[in-house]
């Protein structure tokens, strides 16, 4: 895997907008702070930085592509991804791979070339606060929500980082959806597989029952 500075791309854009959206509208740090409250329920410190990765990152795509979405985690983050562009994980044009990682990916659905946006960590050191949420140094009862927001709105994107990348596209038609099946054990329907019994029946339930 190359270093990230042999295909780091350039940050930077309107000084007045905190992100836009796919469609090129930019919104203020306020107006996003607002849509991140009615979209998430709170304005969470990763999603209004998930904002302006998100920004960065549709800067850096060639006018018109069709992307496709790829979140490192599985906090904050896919909410700016479905706040800002079309992909969604109900679309399946947002894939959650949870590496741990504060960082997405958009590529060209059809090439698979794109940009990935992180969070820099080597540029927290200016950003005390931030630095201790990031790396939770503090708990989060002791935090000082207020001037976190503050670094986070002061440092904006100075503290991403962004390079090139290529992702893996299959290539060729998608397999016709899959027959469904009612299971012996539940009674539900459920797309064939290689099993007699649904996934949940087979183990793989996330729920017990009485």
């Amino acid at each position: 895997m190359k270093s990230h500075d042999e295909n780091d791309v350039a940050s930077g854009g309107s000084q007045q907008a905190w992100c836009r959206d796919y469609k090129g509208r930019e919104y203020s740090y306020e107006e996003f702070l607002k849509m991140a409250e009615e979209f998430h329920g709170f304005g969470a410190p990763g999603l209004v930085i998930g904002g302006a990765m998100v920004g960065l990152a549709l800067r850096h795509l060639p006018e018109g592509c069709i992307f496709n979405a790829v979140c490192e985690t599985g906090k904050c983050l896919p909410d700016a991804i479905q706040i800002l562009t079309l992909c969604s994980t109900g679309n399946e044009w947002m894939k959650v791979s949870d590496y741990g990682r504060f960082a997405l990916s958009f590529y060209d659905k059809y090439t698979g070339e794109g940009v990935r946006v992180f969070l820099d960590s080597s540029k927290l050191g200016d950003y005390p606060e931030l630095k201790n949420w990031f790396f939770r140094l503090v708990p989060k009862k002791e935090q000082n929500f207020q001037l976190l927001m503050k670094n986070i709105r002061d440092a904006h994107e100075s503290i991403l980082g962004a390079h090139r990348v290529t992702v893996p596209v299959k290539s060729g038609h998608k397999d016709g959806p899959k027959k469904i099946l009612t299971c012996p054990e539940c009674g539900e329907a459920y797309p064939e597989s290689d099993s007699d019994l649904c996934a949940a029946c087979g183990g793989e339930s996330y729920y017990s029952q009485e």
